[in-house]
C-alpha cells in the first residue's frame, strides 16, 4: 500500500523525469563536451546512452518490484541493511552542497546574457527560484508533472527549430565523424556528460505516486532516457554545426549564441525563457526527490518524526521547506566562494555514480534472472564511469569514507535500534 497519494498518469512521469535529464546540462553541457572532445562528442553521447540504458532498465525493475519513496537509498538498505543504507541517503543529500549551487549557476547565467548582473543581483535570482519551486512543492506531485511536461515540450521545440531554421545537418559536420585519434578524448568527455543522465534516482522517490506504478513507472522511465538522450543528441550536433563551443564564457552561452546566429539578439529572450526553465524543471525534480527522502526515513522513525508531517495536498511540505533551506545557504555559501560550474558539476558526479553503484550491486541482490546479470553488467559500468571521473572522484570517495567512520562511530556508541514498520496514515 503507497504511503503516498497516487496521482502520476505515463505521461507525467516522462515529463517529470525528460525535463530531469534535460534541465541543467541540455544547453551547457553539450558544448563543455564539444569543448573537451571536438566532433568525437557525438560518438560520446551515443556511448553515453548505450551505457545508461542497463541502469535504467535495472532501476526500472527496481522500482517496479520495490516502489518508495525513499528511492536509491531504500533499495540500498534492502539489500545491505541499514547502515548502508544510512550512508547512501547521507552521500545522495551531500549533493546539495556542490549539485545545487551548480544547477542554479547555471539558471541565471541565461539571465547574464540579457543583462549585466552583479554576484548579489544573481544570487537573489537563485533564492527567488528556490521560492517558486517550494511554492509548487506545495501542490499534488500531478501538477509538477503537468508544469514540467509542458517545459519538456518547449526544451524539444527550441532544439528542433534550431534544426529547422539552421537547415541541419550540415554537410560539413557529419552525423558520426572519423573517430580515428580522437578515441583518448572520449573519457573527459563522458566524465562531463554523465551530469546529465543523473536524475534517474532521484525519479525512483516518485515511485510510491503513480496511479499504475507496476507497469507505468518502468515505461516513464526506459521512455524518458531515451527521449532525453536523443535531444541530447540532436543539440550537440547543433553546437558543432555552430561552433558555439571552445572556451567557458562560450561554453555557458552556446544557447543563446546559436539563435542569436540564426534570429538575431531579439532570440535572446527566447533563450533566457526556455534555458530557465528547463534548469528549474531539472532543480524540482530533486527538490521533490530530496524532500520525500527525508520524509521517508522520518516516516520509518530514522529521522526526526515532525519532518514527516504532510499538508492537505498530502505532499512532504516540512521537509521540503528544510531541502529549500539547505540549498539557500549552500548556493548563498557558493556564491561567496565564487567556486565555478565545472568543478561543482564534477564533484557531484562522484556522488551520483556512487549511489549508482551501490544501486546497481542492491539489483544484483534483489533480481531475479536476467535481470540480475543486467544489474552486473550495469555495476561494472558504473564502476568504468567512476575510473573516467580520475581526481574528480576523490571527493565522492572520501565523503563516503567519512560518512562510513562517523556512522560506525555512532553505532559503538549506542545500540543498535530494529527498524520501524512504516507509517499508513496520513500525519
Amino acid at each position: 500500500m503507497s504511503r503516498l497519494n497516487q496521482e502520476l498518469s505515463l505521461l507525467q512521469g516522462i515529463g517529470l523525469l525528460s525535463t530531469s535529464l534535460l534541465g541543467t546540462g541540455i544547453f551547457v553541457v553539450p558544448a563543455l563536451a564539444a569543448t573537451a572532445a571536438g566532433g568525437a562528442s557525438l560518438w560520446a553521447w551515443l556511448l553515453l546512452i548505450v551505457l545508461v540504458l542497463p541502469v535504467a532498465f535495472t532501476f526500472a525493475q527496481l522500482g517496479r518490484h520495490f516502489p518508495h519513496a525513499g528511492g536509491a537509498p531504500h533499495l540500498i538498505g534492502r539489500a545491505f541493511g541499514p547502515r548502508m543504507e544510512r550512508i547512501s541517503a547521507l552521500l545522495f543529500l551531500a549533493v546539495l552542497p556542490v549539485g545545487l549551487p551548480a544547477a542554479l549557476n547555471i539558471s541565471t547565467g541565461f539571465f547574464q546574457a540579457l543583462f549585466d548582473l552583479g554576484r548579489g543581483q544573481s544570487l537573489a535570482i537563485q533564492l527567488a527560484t528556490l521560492g517558486m519551486m517550494l511554492l509548487l512543492g506545495q501542490r499534488p506531485a500531478k501538477a509538477s508533472g503537468m508544469v514540467q511536461g509542458a517545459i519538456a515540450l518547449a526544451i524539444i521545440a527550441t532544439v528542433g527549430l534550431i534544426w529547422w531554421a539552421g537547415d541541419l545537418p550540415h554537410a560539413n559536420q557529419p552525423l558520426l565523424p572519423d573517430l580515428n585519434g580522437s578515441w583518448h578524448l572520449l573519457p573527459a568527455a563522458l566524465g562531463v556528460m554523465f551530469w546529465c543522465f543523473v536524475g534517474i534516482e532521484a525519479f525512483t522517490h516518485m515511485g510510491e505516486e503513480f496511479k499504475h506504478p507496476h507497469r507505468d513507472f518502468p515505461l516513464a522511465l526506459l521512455l524518458g532516457v531515451l527521449l532525453a538522450g536523443l535531444v541530447y543528441w540532436a543539440c550537440s550536433l547543433a553546437v558543432l554545426s555552430f561552433h558555439a563551443y571552445g572556451d567557458v564564457t562560450t561554453d555557458a552561452a552556446s544557447l543563446p549564441r546559436m539563435l542569436d546566429q540564426l534570429f538575431g539578439a531579439k532570440a535572446r529572450w527566447l533563450s533566457a525563457l526556455i534555458g530557465y526553465l528547463a534548469c528549474f524543471a531539472s532543480m524540482n525534480v530533486y527538490m521533490q526527490g530530496f524532500a520525500r527522502l527525508i520524509w521517508s526515513l522520518a516516516d520509518e522513525g530514522k529521522l526526526p518524526r515532525p519532518l514527516a508531517q504532510r499538508n492537505h495536498h498530502g505532499v512532504p511540505a516540512r521537509a521540503l521547506l528544510l531541502v529549500v533551506i539547505i540549498c539557500a545557504l549552500c548556493a548563498s555559501l557558493a556564491a561567496v566562494l565564487q567556486l565555478s560550474v565545472d568543478q561543482l558539476i564534477r564533484y557531484a558526479n562522484g556522488n551520483f555514480v556512487l549511489i549508482y553503484l551501490f544501486s546497481m550491486a542492491a539489483g544484483w541482490m534483489l533480481l531475479k534472472g536476467v535481470w540480475r546479470w543486467v544489474a552486473a553488467f550495469s555495476a561494472l559500468l558504473c564502476a568504468l564511469v567512476m575510473v573516467a571521473l580520475g581526481n574528480d572522484a576523490w571527493y565522492a570517495v572520501a565523503l563516503l569514507l567519512a560518512l562510513g567512520a562517523l556512522d560506525l562511530m555512532g553505532a559503538r556508541r549506542a545500540p543498535a535500534t530494529p527498524l520501524s514498520v512504516p507509517s499508513q496514515k496520513n500525519t
